[in-house]
Order: C-alpha cells, then structure tokens, then sequence
C-alpha cells in the first residue's frame, strides 16, 4: 500500500507534518526520502511526523573533535563495531536517561519498526565494546546515501561520541557529505552539528543515491 505525504512545506512553525499511519518499512522509507521522520510526542497521542525549518546537520568535514576527546579516543579505549546487535543498541537508547527529558519516544512501536527497517538493510547501528561489554551505540537509517542519526546512548564515558566518530569517519571514507541529525543539540553542536534551512536541506537530499547498500557503505 502507497504513502503519500504533503509536501514538507506545509509543516507548522514546530515542524509538525502529519499524523497518523503506521511505521512499516514502506512508510519509513517513504517519509526519509521525502526528508520526513517520526517523532512520537505523546503515548496518548496519534503517531507524529516531521519535518523541521531549520534542519539539523552535520557536514562530514566540519565534524569537531574536542582536544580533550581526540586525546581520549587516541588511547583506543573501546572496540567498535557496525550492525552486529541492533536490538540491544535501540534499547539501551529508549533506556538513557536525558536531561530534560522525561520518559522517551523511542516507545516499542518505533522499536519494532526500526528493528524490521534494520532487517532490511535500511538501518544501522555503532557499537563500543570495552571488555567485551556494549557501553555505548547509536542507531539510525541508511537509505541509501541517506544515514540519520536517531539517537545513542553511553555507560562508559565518551562511548557514545567515539560511536559518532566512528561514524563520521566511516561515512567521510564512503564519500557522503553531511549525516542528518533531525535537530541540534548541546552535544552534537559541540562536535560541528548545525541548522540549515529546510530547502537547503531538500536539495541535499535530492543529490544522494538512495539505491547504495549498506554494505557499500558499512562494509555489513
């Protein structure tokens, strides 16, 4: 069954595009290539879609490692690793405590429907062992050449911003410009994160190949 979704457009003022519908595969792929995502706001409350005036990115090449963090990652603290445990990843991010924040919105219909979109390839996760133990993630969509980052999460100190390294690392070797990061916040504003206008955006996304493996571009 076809998805249709207004035009980007004529979101509100807070982004807000539709609500509704369901998180299969289809409608995740969908909404990504349409430079949309899901945002629940509410357990009481319709599924939420958004897409965002400014938008949240990182270029590839402005990614700011602090002195302090490089320094840190320079000692190999943890091994790393791409897409060998999903499932634990996406639950330990609905488990991290946020300032802020209370609860989260990775609620179990998003995990199960990312869970299925990773089973098809079309995300991924980071993953930072440290005595073989998973201390930190990150999880996102891979849509080709279109890679999000959807949330991580860390035990250990800096596992979750070496997981964005990593990523960032991996993704500058597969020659991508920018990973969307939906919004900005303190931390991925302090390692190079910023807002761009929408149709900016839209035009970026319209650059990339959405038919790219994710083995192309992850090596798994």
């Amino acid at each position: 069954m076809s998805v249709e979704f207004p035009a980007v457009d004529l979101a509100n003022e807070d982004g807000l595009l539709a609500i509704g519908g369901g998180l299969t595969v289809e409608t995740l792929e969908e909404a990504y290539t349409r430079g949309i995502f899901p945002w629940p706001i509410s357990k009481d409350f319709p599924l939420t879609w958004f897409a965002p005036n400014p938008r949240g990115i990182i270029k590839l090449n402005n990614f700011h490692t602090p002195r302090s963090l490089k320094k840190f990652l320079n000692k190999s603290p943890f091994e790393m690793k791409f897409n060998t445990n999903f499932k634990m990843v996406i639950h330990n991010c609905a488990a991290q405590k946020r300032k802020h924040e209370e609860g989260t919105w990775i609620n179990p219909d998003i995990i199960r429907g990312y869970q299925e979109l990773f089973e098809n390839k079309k995300a991924y996760c980071v993953e930072a062992y440290q005595d073989n133990k998973l201390v930190g993630g990150l999880y996102g969509v891979c849509i080709g050449e279109i890679i999000s980052g959807e949330s991580m999460f860390h035990t250990s100190t800096n596992a979750s911003k070496a997981c964005l390294a990593y990523l960032v690392h991996t993704l500058k070797k597969a020659n991508l410009e920018f990973l969307d990061t939906q919004m900005v916040t303190p931390v991925v504003e302090s390692l190079g994160g910023e807002e761009i206008p929408r149709e900016e955006f839209m035009q970026m996304l319209e650059r990339l190949d959405n038919k790219r493996s994710r083995e192309d571009i992850f090596g798994s």
